[in-house]
C-alpha cells in the first residue's frame, strides 16, 4: 500500500476518512490526557504489592450493602456522596499512597480527580473495581470492616 492508494481511498470514501480521522484524534487525546492526569490506574496484583510494600490506604466507595457483600481486606468504606478529601479518614495522608476502589472502577476514578486536586501526591484507583479483584481470584471479606 502506498500514498497514492491511500489518497484514492480517501477520495472515494470521504465519510469513512472523516470517521477514521475523528477516531484517531479521540484516541490520541485520551492517551495524552491519561499521561497528565496525575493519578494511576492499578491492576489487582499492583494493588496487592502497593499495600504490602507501601502501606497504602484502600478506600472503598461502594454502597454499604455492596461493601458488606464483599470488599478488599483492610479497605475502609466511604459512601461516594460523603467522600471528602479533607475528612478525618484522609487527614494527614497527603504523602501516603491512597487507593480508591468501587464496584466497577468508575466512581473511584472520579474520586481520584478530587484527591489530586486536594493536593494528595500518591493517588491510585483500582481499574475494574472489586469485580476485577474478584476475577483475579483474590479474596473478598464479607460484612463490615
Amino acid at each position: 500500500m502506498n500514498a497514492e492508494t491511500l489518497m484514492a481511498f480517501f477520495g472515494r470514501h470521504p465519510m469513512l476518512s472523516m470517521a477514521l480521522a475523528g477516531l484517531t484524534v479521540a484516541i490520541a487525546y485520551t492517551e495524552i490526557a491519561r499521561l497528565f492526569r496525575g493519578y494511576k490506574a492499578l491492576k489487582p496484583a499492583e494493588l496487592t504489592s502497593l499495600v504490602n510494600q507501601g502501606g497504602a490506604l484502600v478506600v472503598d466507595l461502594s454502597a454499604i450493602a455492596d461493601f458488606e457483600k464483599g470488599h478488599i481486606p483492610g479497605s475502609r468504606n466511604v459512601i461516594p456522596s460523603q467522600f471528602d478529601p479533607q475528612g478525618k479518614l484522609l487527614a494527614g495522608k497527603q504523602q501516603s499512597p491512597v487507593v480508591l476502589v468501587c464496584r466497577n472502577g468508575m466512581a473511584s476514578a472520579d474520586a481520584a480527580k478530587k484527591l489530586k486536586k486536594a493536593g494528595f501526591e500518591q493517588v491510585h484507583w483500582l481499574e475494574g473495581g472489586t469485580g476485577a479483584w474478584d476475577a483475579a481470584g483474590l479474596p473478598l471479606v464479607k460484612g463490615r470492616a
